[in-house]
């Protein structure tokens, strides 16, 4: 789940995020041959101006009033419009040969880092797929059935755990994303403290330790004034940015000390040029590995999200995902590297239907269509762990090669690569005068500012089927405790329904055998 949209500098500039009905000329091209060269760029993007492109599932968007921080901040939803942008540029960063100390001033500035989390040992992969599957945006039950909730995520956890803990043994025992995740935090407080900001970073893990609780522990203890939220998703998705930032609302609107913190937050950043030139960097330098780089296919393997999240939910994170391709294969084609490309999506669990095309059914395609060479690109991970380490290295490089492509190489995610790491406190810095403001940017005025918002107003945005969602779980009640009391007596609930429509569709069991239901005997 993860747009750079720029903010204005105007005190009463109104401000919208995009809809995510978008369209691009690339999904006519899913699967090149590898002499030809996608039409995906954004400026070839067919933008629908009006409800007919997208009939019934265009998400409508709200428009808001503006003010600095400095005056009293306004919010307003009266003003409605279905929003479709025109194509983006780069958003460039404007602070590298500036000083932010005359932002601060006494305040004490805080960055709090958002991620996934994972298993440090095997044993913590079954209690972290319960976390991961209770979550509603992760499993979106609806309302009758959402009792059902934590009872679904242990099952499908000790279900999965199996298979989960051989993948994790696999690339070491656990999940390198803490560690990693922790020098991005120690990378970025350097550059920050370069630049004149003295930040403190924290790290904040949706489902693993540390959990976001505990940093807004230690957040409040170091008695932060200003703090910039920075989800780790190159692009928002209500599945990632948007579960972290909506446990991040509860926790604020609970305690009295963060309701009075000013804060903002910058939900996603994949437009931003220092990021894409690192990712495009990265590229170029694996394509120079092949020995023909010029007929290598650029594969861009992004994790996936149930197709409802976008058609229904409104969620913005396949046309973020698309333009932020288009970026990075316009980056690269500036330095005269046009290599054909596509982009699929990895890691669908469950029946449901996910984004299209999926990762291991394309790979397939293009061994069908006759790709000899596959550069892999984890384009949503900033990070290594289970997904690319696991599944992209281990099971869809061996998926290619048996599908008939002969070289595979795969691009290392950017962890704490210093274009990265810099760029992330460009962002950082330029959000700064905009903490506390309750307000999203001006996609008209195309200022080099991170899109900004306070946590309620930005969600409100961008899912329209919000719903409440409980803290993390990281144990299972049993006993005479009240909440286990309820828990158990909904299991025996679920249990007895389940017994009684297998006794009406089969007329077997005990209470036919005992007479009960004789009418149904066969």
């Amino acid at each position: 789940m993860d747009s750079a949209i720029q903010a204005s500098s105007s005190p009463a500039s109104s401000s919208a995020f995009r809809s995510p009905c978008l369209t691009s000329a690339s999904q006519n091209c899913k699967f090149p041959l590898p002499t030809s060269r996608v039409v995906g760029s954004k400026r070839h993007r067919a933008f629908r101006l009006h409800m007919d492109a997208c009939p019934t599932k265009c998400h409508v968007v709200s428009r808001y009033s503006f003010e600095l921080p400095d005056s009293q901040s306004i919010f307003s939803k009266k003003s409605i419009n279905k929003f479709f942008p025109p194509p983006r540029a780069l958003v460039a960063s404007n602070t590298q040969n500036t000083s932010a100390a005359p932002l601060i001033g006494e305040d004490k500035v805080g960055v709090l880092l958002l991620n996934l989390g994972g298993p440090e040992t095997l044993d913590d992969v079954q209690p972290f797929l319960f976390n991961l599957f209770a979550d509603p945006d992760i499993i979106r039950l609806p309302r009758l059935f959402r009792f059902l909730q934590r009872p679904l995520a242990r099952f499908i956890s000790v279900l999965r755990s199996p298979k989960s803990r051989e993948g994790y043994a696999s690339i070491g025992g656990g999940s390198p994303l803490r560690k990693i995740t922790d020098a991005q935090a120690e990378e970025l407080k350097k550059a920050l403290w370069q630049k004149d900001v003295p930040a403190e970073v924290y790290v904040g893990m949706r489902y693993w330790h540390p959990f976001t609780e505990e940093a807004i522990e230690q957040i409040k203890k170091d008695g932060i004034s200003k703090l910039v939220v920075l989800p780790l998703y190159p692009q928002f998705s209500i599945s990632t940015s948007g579960s972290s930032l909506r446990l991040l609302e509860g926790i604020f609107r609970e305690d009295e000390y963060l309701v009075n913190m000013q804060h903002t937050v910058i939900p996603s950043w994949y437009q931003r040029e220092g990021y894409i030139k690192a990712m495009a960097d990265l590229i170029e330098k694996e394509l120079k590995t092949f020995d023909f780089p010029e007929q290598v296919m650029v594969f861009f393997s992004a994790h996936g999200v149930p197709l409802a999240y976008v058609e229904e939910a409104g969620d913005p994170y396949k046309a973020e995902m698309e333009e932020c391709v288009d970026l990075i294969m316009e980056e690269l084609e500036k330095r005269r590297i046009t290599n054909s490309y596509t982009l699929a999506y990895q890691s669908r669990v469950g029946p449901v239907e996910w984004l299209k095309p999926y990762t291991d059914e394309t790979i397939i395609e293009l061994g069908q269509k006759g790709v000899k060479s596959l550069l892999a690109v984890p384009i949503s991970f900033v990070s290594e762990h289970i997904e690319t380490l696991e599944e992209i290295d281990v099971e869809y490089k061996e998926l290619a090669l048996k599908s008939g492509i002969e070289k595979w190489g795969r691009v290392p995610a950017l962890g704490c690569e210093p274009t990265f790491i810099t760029d992330l406190a460009d962002a950082v810095i330029e959000s700064l005068p905009y903490v506390g403001a309750m307000a999203v940017s001006n996609l008209e005025a195309r200022q080099p500012l991170v899109p900004l918002g306070s946590v309620e107003e930005l969600l409100a945005a961008y899912d329209s089927q919000r719903r409440q969602l409980p803290p993390p779980v990281t144990v299972w009640e049993w006993g005479w405790t009240k909440s286990a009391e309820t828990w158990n007596g909904r299991a025996a609930m679920l249990a007895v329904l389940v017994l009684l429509v297998l006794e009406v569709t089969t007329g077997e069991g005990f209470l036919h055998q005992w007479g009960i239901f004789p009418l149904f005997h066969q």
